[in-house]
């Protein structure tokens, strides 16, 4: 069976969790400088990867190993936490690269456990989307700390003949209209979705990005969400989670990914989703390289590689996402018709306006004052809200 965002978990219960938070959010380094090569040199013969479940599949790392000599092997992990932990243990040598989400790659990056890539040695770059060229998540002070992969929004999904009128605000999920059938990711990023809310609807709270939240801010996306603590159905930790709500008409409205709505619309369940007025969050994924890779070739060669529209549409299809890669439009038509359209890689630049995608919450505010909330700050929220 295919694997997709639906086997992964977002969250880790108990000690493991506590532990995964120490080492995820710890960030004693600083931004590795960057020290390019000129050129990619010849593979060491091996590559070692961090990545989510689905994304180093033999369809294409086969034909890699065949033309580059780099044999890859994979960890596949559960979590962001998860992933920040493997990248820092053993001194932070054992894995060359991660495709790590936008909720990671900056602790990553501060945390001085990846280098700025080269990105003039990854010539499909040129075709990325512009929005996943230099993205916040990836890219400081004008550094890129790894090359952008696969994206997706956070929609709100809702049963066309549970709800009606068709709902064109996140007010959807914070009124009790549809309370018990109610359903949200279980994710301390979540409490970006109800700034975003905020921002719009409350907008003496001053806020300007749904990720730079100071304590005040802070407190009030709390406050919303532990309102809409009651309303909640189930907070859902894989996608599978969601979709079975869905089938079941336990839920009828919900935050969720492009994916979900695919998969009930092919099982027959009379479901549509839409980016709300207020706008949408989204995350979005970066292959990135250790700052003490091993193989760097081999790593280079990778990222060249799964830049490329065929690879991008394989994966793409595969896990039900859609491609950095704005090139690879025909390549998923012809592995999947309308695949495209459907995953909105033909969208115009309005459709990608309207997304904030996922950035490591700190401490410090992109203007440099030091009065926004930690990652950590909303691990703690997030839990107060679940009680």
């Amino acid at each position: 069976m295919k694997a997709t965002r639906s086997q992964i978990t977002i969250g880790l219960a108990g000690g493991m969790a506590a532990i995964l938070l120490t080492l995820g959010v710890a960030a004693s380094a600083a931004p590795v400088k960057a020290n390019y090569p000129d050129k990619i040199g010849k593979g060491e013969g091996q590559l070692n990867l961090v990545a989510w479940e689905g994304y180093a599949q033999d369809e294409w790392v086969k034909p890699f190993e065949q033309q580059t000599g780099c044999m890859v092997h994979r960890k596949y992990a559960g979590s962001s936490d998860e992933m920040v932990a493997l990248m820092r243990q053993g001194g932070g040598g054992e894995y060359d690269l991660v495709s790590a989400s936008g909720d990671a790659s900056l602790r990553l990056i501060y945390g001085g456990d990846v280098q700025p890539v080269n990105v003039k040695l990854i010539p499909a770059w040129q075709d990325f989307l512009p929005q996943l060229k230099s993205p916040p998540n990836n890219t400081v002070n004008g550094l890129h700390y790894g090359v952008s992969y696969e994206w997706g929004p956070n929609v709100l999904l809702y049963n066309t003949k549970k709800v009606s009128p068709k709902p064109t605000s996140w007010d959807a999920i914070y009124s009790d209209v549809h309370k018990g059938q109610i359903t949200v990711p279980d994710n301390p990023i979540q409490i970006a979705d109800a700034a975003l809310y905020l921002k719009v609807h409350k907008p003496e709270l001053g806020i300007k990005d749904p990720y730079e939240l100071t304590q005040k801010q802070l407190a009030a996306a709390v406050d919303l969400l532990q309102k809409q603590r009651p309303l909640i159905k189930k907070y859902w930790a894989q996608a599978s989670d969601e979709i079975e709500l869905f089938k079941n008409g336990d839920a009828v409205v919900g935050a969720a990914w492009p994916y979900m709505t695919n998969a009930l619309e092919k099982d027959g369940v009379p479901v549509a989703d839409t980016i709300p007025k207020e706008g949408a969050t989204g995350w979005s994924d970066t292959w990135m390289l250790s700052a003490h890779a091993k193989h760097p070739n081999c790593a280079y060669k990778w990222m060249q590689y799964v830049s490329t529209p065929k690879v991008q549409a394989e994966q793409a299809i595969y896990f039900g996402e859609t491609p950095a890669n704005k090139e690879a439009c025909s390549a998923m038509d012809k592995i999947q018709d309308g695949a495209c359209h459907k995953f909105h890689l033909d969208a115009p630049s309005s459709y990608f306006d309207q997304i904030y995608f996922w950035k490591t919450p700190r401490s410090q505010c992109a203007d440099g004052q030091r009065n926004c909330t930690s990652y950590r700050d909303w691990q703690r929220a997030w839990q107060r809200v679940k009680g």
